[in-house]
Parts: structure tokens; sequence; C-alpha cells
């Protein structure tokens, strides 16, 4: 019991090291963006919001459902920490379910509730238009996302993350023969972050959509939650595309935490590099774009899978 409680105090230190290093990165690249420099204010941001927000007071509404308000915005970071519970690092995972797949993909399902809640609870226009965008969008990624992620475990014969990342061991990382899954799996990681291009549940337009309302420790704990979110994709994607801890010279635990960061800065830049898209122009992309490439690669991992075995 007591080893439990440790391992699971280190995957959550772990997961808040990445969080805060992706709000980092994500400052430094804004404060270049206003051409203040990176270290005017650049990597500090997060430090020097959290105290602004730690002092600010909490905003309250006329008749809001403040209990479905806030379990909504603080469930975020839950759900980032449940995502990566099932994350094998070189070789061990705090809960190696037999079904770490579909547990990765339930949860990701929470993520709608997590965010509609905080939508809705507000009792505020801008809030619940917020809260309706994220669901079309969620409509546009989640299918996709269900059968990105279905293709390694087809290729792996098994739904447990630790023999999927056993089946790329020597170098045949799926990533390389499943470029689509991956693509795809990436843009659902953005999406179910609100973040980027997908981040339109709080977009300017809507004075910021399902944040517009939160105010201190509240709205703390919905931006720590969607850096976690965005820190737990770019974790699970390494065991199942990137080999996992596979790579010479370094330990697995190296390997596992190199990937993990480059590929979590890279969704970081997104961000910075591309415009937001319009939820209805999503839609229309992920239903005849998306779910049919993604389906395509699933019958091709699929035949090479059944001629293998």
């Amino acid at each position: 019991m007591a080893e439990s409680l440790l391992w699971s105090l280190l995957v959550a230190f772990l997961l808040g090291c990445l969080a805060l290093a992706a709000a980092s990165l994500d400052g430094a690249l804004a404060a270049r963006g206003r051409g203040a420099g990176i270290l005017a204010g650049g990597w500090s941001a997060p430090l020097a919001e959290t105290a602004r927000l730690m002092r600010q007071r909490r905003r309250t509404l006329v008749a809001a459902d403040v209990l479905l308000w806030r379990t909504g915005g603080a469930a975020l970071l839950v759900v980032a920490l449940l995502k990566v519970v099932v994350v094998p690092v070189d070789g061990s995972a705090l809960a190696d379910l037999a079904v770490g797949v579909v547990w990765f993909n339930a949860m990701d399902v929470t993520v709608w509730a997590a965010v509609w809640l905080t939508g809705w609870g507000a009792n505020s226009a801008h809030a619940l238009i917020g809260g309706y965008r994220f669901l079309a969008q969620g409509l546009a990624y989640e299918l996709p996302l269900m059968f990105a992620l279905t293709a390694p475990a087809v290729a792996a014969g098994s739904l447990r993350l630790a023999e999927v990342e056993a089946a790329q061991q020597g170098g045949a990382w799926f990533v390389l023969w499943m470029p689509v899954a991956f693509a795809v799996y990436c843009l659902g990681v953005v999406a179910f972050s609100v973040w980027g291009p997908l981040s339109v549940a709080a977009g300017v337009d809507l004075a910021g959509g399902v944040l517009s309302e939160l105010s201190g420790v509240d709205r703390l704990l919905v931006l720590a939650g969607r850096y976690a979110l965005l820190a737990a994709g770019a974790a699970f994607a390494v065991p199942m595309f990137l080999g996992g801890a596979d790579g010479p010279l370094l330990p697995g635990w190296a390997w596992f935490a190199l990937k993990t960061v480059l590929l979590l800065s890279v969704l970081v830049v997104l961000r910075h590099r591309l415009p937001a898209l319009r939820p209805d122009r999503f839609v229309e992309v992920g239903w005849l774009v998306l779910l049919p490439a993604v389906l395509l690669q699933v019958l091709v991992v699929s035949v090479v899978a059944v001629w293998r075995y």
C-alpha cells in the first residue's frame, strides 16, 4: 500500500514537471512573439501567473452551479493523471491494465464532461457557447482518435501498453509505418487539451469561452489541467508509437523522457504556428478526411498483422 502511494506521488510529480516545462516553453515563445525576449518574463511566466492567480479572488456568479462549475475545472488535472497511470516507463507502470488503451480512450471521453461542466456551471453565455464548441469539436476528433489508438493495438495483438511497447523493440516503431494514425493521435491530443488550432472552446472571440468567468485558483486549475493533458498525451504516445524505452546507448527511462519532451515541445510550438480552426470546418474535415484516412490505416495494419501471424 505504501509503495503504491509513493509511486502515485512520483507519477503525479513527474506529470507536474512536464506540465511546468510545457508552460515555461509556451511562455517563452509568447514572449518572443511580443518581441520581449524569452528571458523577459518568458520562462518564468508560469510561476508569475501562478502567484498572481493564487492571490486573485475567486469570482462568484448569479445562479451559477458552483459545484459542477468547480468540479469540471478541477477534473482536468485528475483526468490527466489517470491517463498516465497505465503508461509503462522502462517496463513499469503504476497500473498495468490489460485494457490500457481502452482506459486512455475512456479518460479522454471524461474530458468532454469536465470541459462541458466548466462551461455549463458558470451560468454565462460565453462559457456555455465555449462548452458547446468543445462538444462539436469532440464529435469530430473522438472517432478518428479511437481508431488511431486501435492501429497499434491491432499490430501488437494486445490492449496492454507494455505489450504494445514490446512489439516495437529493435527499431520497428509503429510511427514509421502508421504515420496517419500517429498524426491523427497527435491531433486528438491537441483537441482534448483545448490547445492551439483546436482551442476555440476558449477562443478570444468568446472572451475566453469556458475560461471567461474563471478567476483565482479556479482558473489556475483549468490552465494547469490543459498543460497536464498535453503532457499526458505526449507521454502516452511514446509506448504507443515511438518505441517506448527502445533506443541505443542511453538507459530506457532516459529514452522515454527524451521522446516525451521532444513530442511535447512540438505540440507546444504548434500553438504559435497554426491558426485556430472553426468548429464547423473541423467537423467537416474530421468526418470526411480524418475518419476515412485512419480507417484505411487500420485496414492496412490489420492486413499486415494477419500476414505476419
